[in-house]
């Protein structure tokens, strides 16, 4: 992609009203515009970023046998009066019909998906079921804020599993457990999230948050640094060691939630009398469980990670990028045209679509200070310059890891 033809738009000055790293980065940066409090639009930069992080997701999410759909935003209400959250959940969106009908914004899916998986589901031949969906969600939030972190509407993964064992609902807990791992490490930021217990409800001891460490976190974790396992906040009280290990040394960190696991047993399948045959004919409960992941919010959160305050600049994990790479012509020369045509013919490519997508060429008629302010924004992994300069050299000057070396041009493309 050539900048000339790309829709960004940076700002010097960092949004007045921004109040965390990731709302005053992204928004300068040209990857977000704010609607209003807790409502955004993504724009290239950004969609690029969260569209990689969906890909990751799905992948993981496929590999443990999760089947994707994907369910309305409006639910009526008769679905939540069911479960009794339409009267307690008080940071559900609610409206009118024209014809005076109530409905609900869904913050969350449970009141839909149960009745849906009912209305297909006879037998306990078609058990365990693992269904997710990409989705936008919808959260009264009485003071949005922190970006991505705390937003009224936002982008999220949710699965909900269904078996006919507690025992089977275990295992598979288990599973999601690892893939989540897995998704995180794949993201750039394993080393910073951590499973961390949190109160379980009716249903089992604990539930489990994905919590990223970030000092500009909103959560209090207490960490244990002998197996790196964390204790949210409302449960220290209760349990003051590690429950894995038992160790008593705990250390309090700040940190994002980025996801959360639940075993929600038969608190949504009794609502709507679900249940179905077993082997012998008898009639049993649906036992659940609900997987959730933060699509926008781990963005946030790696934004947080990766920005780099000093600098005020970003290199964003691979994984994420916009870009993979970025070329700077400092003049106008016809080289840095053949570097950016050979990569593109070589498939630079994320696998999302046209290898160009993963290359942006800077060709704008603009200050070398522009492109390289500019650059340090757009944050692709490897940077490459070409200037009178690098080419009296003999090639281009190519910077990734911190490191910078001079590369013939004929071996730019090989090198890559």
């Amino acid at each position: 992609m050539k900048a000339t033809k790309f829709f960004l738009k940076t700002e010097k000055e960092i949004p007045a009203d921004a109040d965390s790293i990731n709302a005053s980065f992204l928004i300068r940066a040209g990857y977000i515009q704010k609607t209003m409090a807790g409502v955004y639009s993504y724009l290239p930069l950004g969609l690029k970023i969260i569209r990689k992080i969906e890909d990751i997701v799905r992948q993981e999410m496929n590999k443990i046998g999760g089947q994707e759909i994907l369910m309305p935003v409006l639910a009526p209400k008769e679905n939540w009066q069911k479960t009794g959250r339409f009267e307690s959940l008080d940071i559900l969106y609610k409206l009118q019909t024209a014809d005076k009908k109530d409905l609900v914004l869904n913050p969350t899916h449970e009141e839909v998906i149960v009745p849906l998986v009912k209305s297909m589901i006879t037998s306990y031949k078609n058990l365990p079921l693992y269904l997710y969906q990409i989705q936008d969600k919808f959260r009264n939030e009485p003071r949005a804020k922190s970006g991505l972190l705390r937003g009224r509407e936002f982008l999220m993964k949710d699965m909900y599993s269904f078996h006919l064992t507690q025992e089977d609902l275990d295992d598979y807990y288990e599973k999601v457990s690892d893939a989540y791992k897995k998704i995180f490490s794949r993201l750039g930021i394993g080393d910073k999230t951590v499973l961390t217990h949190a109160a379980g409800g009716s249903f089992s001891k604990y539930s489990h948050e994905f919590q990223t460490i970030s000092e500009t976190g909103e959560d209090t974790i207490f960490l244990c640094d002998k197996c790196q396992v964390a204790i949210n906040k409302e449960i220290i009280v209760e349990q003051n060691n590690c429950p894995k290990c038992g160790n008593e040394k705990l250390v309090e960190k700040k940190a994002i939630e980025v996801g959360n696991i639940f075993k929600l047993g038969t608190k949504y399948s009794a609502p709507f009398d679900f249940r179905v045959s077993d082997a012998g004919g008898k009639l049993v409960e649906i036992i659940m469980g609900c997987y959730g992941l933060g699509i926008t919010r781990t963005f946030g959160a790696i934004t947080e990670v990766f920005f780099d305050q000093e600098k005020s600049k970003i290199i964003w994990p691979e994984s994420v990028a916009p870009f993979a790479i970025e070329i700077i012509s400092l003049n106008k020369n016809e080289e840095a045209e053949k570097v950016y045509e050979s990569l593109r013919a070589r498939s630079i490519d994320s696998g999302r679509g046209n290898p160009e997508d993963e290359v942006f060429y800077d060709d704008r008629d603009i200050s070398a200070g522009e492109k390289f302010a500019d650059a340090d924004l757009i944050g692709a992994p490897i940077r490459i310059i070409i200037s009178e300069k690098s080419l009296t050299a003999g090639g281009v000057e190519i910077s990734r890891n911190s490191k910078t070396e001079i590369v013939e041009l004929a071996k730019v493309a090989d090198l890559l």
